[in-house]
C-alpha cells in the first residue's frame, strides 16, 4: 500500500506545495491536513480534488495514521514545538519526517537527533521560490539526510512541488539550511539594491520607467517580479505580506549568526536588516520585504508610500 501523508503547515508556501502534492500524487488514502488555524486547512481542502484530503483537528490525531509527515512552518520555536507534538503523539518508528521550514542549521540538527533517537527518519528539505512558484510546482528543493531517506522524499519534489532539486544525500543536516540562508541573502540584497536604484532614478530625474526597462532586459525573472511589485505600491497596499517582515528578519538574524560563527561578515545584509527593522516599526507584522523601498525613500526625503 502507498504511504499515507500528513501535511503540517499551510501558510503562503505550504498551501501551494501541498496542493501540488495532492493534485499530482496517486494516493490510495486521503492526505491528512493540519494547520494551527483550522480554516486554512479547510480552504486548501476545498480547492483540492474531492475525496483526496481530510482535515484533522490535531497533530496527535494524524501522526498514528501517517507514514510520511511534511512540515513547513514559520519559525524555529514553532517547528520545535510541532516536533515535540509529533514525538508525543505515539510511536514514530519507521516514519519519515520531511522538514521544509527555513530554520537555523543548529535547529535542524537537534530535530534530526530527536527523531533518530525514536527510530524515525528525517530529511531536511528547505525550498527556494516564492509562493507563486509553489502554486505551479516550480520550486527548487534542497534535500539532505541518509540517501535512503532522501530517495523516499524525492518523488514528492521532482516534477511535483519542484522543477529541480539540489541533492545533498548523506551530507550533514546543517548543509541545506546553510545553503537556504545564504541563498536568501540574494533575495534580501536584491530588494535592497532595487530599492536604492529606484530612489536614485527618481531623485536624479531619470525616472523609474527606464530603469524598469533596463532590469527587464538584463535581469529577467525574480528581479523584474520584485521590481514590478515595488513600483506598483503593493508593499504598502496589500492586506497580507507575501514575504512577511518577521520572516525576513528571522532569516537575516540566522544568516548573520552563521557568518559570525564562521568569522565572516555580510555587510549588505546588515544594511538590509536595519531597513527591515524600520519596516517592522512602521508597518508591524503587515510589513513585507519589499517595504524596504519605503524606508529607503524616506531616507532620501521622499514619502514612504510611492504613487
Amino acid at each position: 500500500m502507498a504511504p499515507r501523508l500528513l501535511w503540517i503547515g499551510l501558510g503562503n508556501m505550504g498551501r501551494g506545495m501541498c496542493k501540488q502534492v495532492v493534485e499530482k500524487g496517486d494516493f490510495e488514502q486521503t492526505i491528512l491536513l493540519y494547520n494551527r488555524t483550522k480554516q486554512r486547512s479547510i480552504e486548501v481542502s476545498e480547492k483540492c480534488p474531492a475525496g483526496k484530503t481530510e482535515v484533522i483537528d490535531s497533530i496527535a490525531a494524524g501522526v498514528p495514521k501517517a507514514d510520511i509527515i511534511f512540515t513547513i512552518l514559520a519559525k524555529d520555536d514553532v517547528v520545535e514545538a510541532v516536533a515535540d507534538e509529533i514525538l508525543k503523539a505515539g510511536d514514530v518508528k519507521g516514519k519519515l519526517i520531511v522538514e521544509c521550514s527555513t530554520i537555523h542549521p543548529d535547529t535542524t540538527a537537534r530535530l534530526a537527533k530527536a527523531f533518530h533517537d525514536r527510530g524515525a527518519e528525517l530529511v531536511a528539505a528547505p525550498v527556494f521560490g516564492a509562493p507563486a512558484m509553489a502554486e505551479i510546482g516550480q520550486l527548487v528543493g534542497v534535500l539532505a539526510g541518509p540517501k535512503a531517506s532522501v530517495d523516499k522524499a524525492k518523488p514528492y519534489f521532482t516534477g511535483v512541488m519542484a522543477r529541480s532539486i539540489i541533492d545533498m544525500s548523506d551530507e550533514s543536516y546543517e548543509r541545506p539550511l546553510q545553503l537556504k540562508l545564504i541563498g536568501n541573502t540574494f533575495i534580501l540584497n536584491m530588494v535592497e539594491q532595487l530599492s536604492e536604484a529606484l530612489v536614485l532614478a527618481e531623485k536624479s530625474g531619470l525616472g523609474t520607467g527606464y530603469l524598469h526597462q533596463f532590469v527587464e532586459n538584463m535581469f529577467p525573472g525574480p528581479y523584474v517580479a520584485y521590481l514590478t511589485r515595488i513600483r506598483s505600491g503593493a508593499y504598502h497596499r496589500m492586506a497580507y505580506p507575501l514575504f512577511p517582515v518577521d520572516l525576513a528578519l528571522k532569516d537575516a538574524r540566522h544568516v548573520l549568526s552563521l557568518a559570525e560563527a564562521s568569522n565572516a561578515r555580510l555587510q549588505n545584509v546588515e544594511v538590509a536588516k536595519a531597513h527591515l527593522t524600520q519596516v517592522k516599526e512602521r508597518q508591524g507584522e503587515k510589513g513585507d520585504i519589499a517595504s524596504i523601498y519605503g524606508v529607503v525613500r524616506e531616507e532620501a526625503g521622499l514619502k514612504y508610500e510611492n504613487n
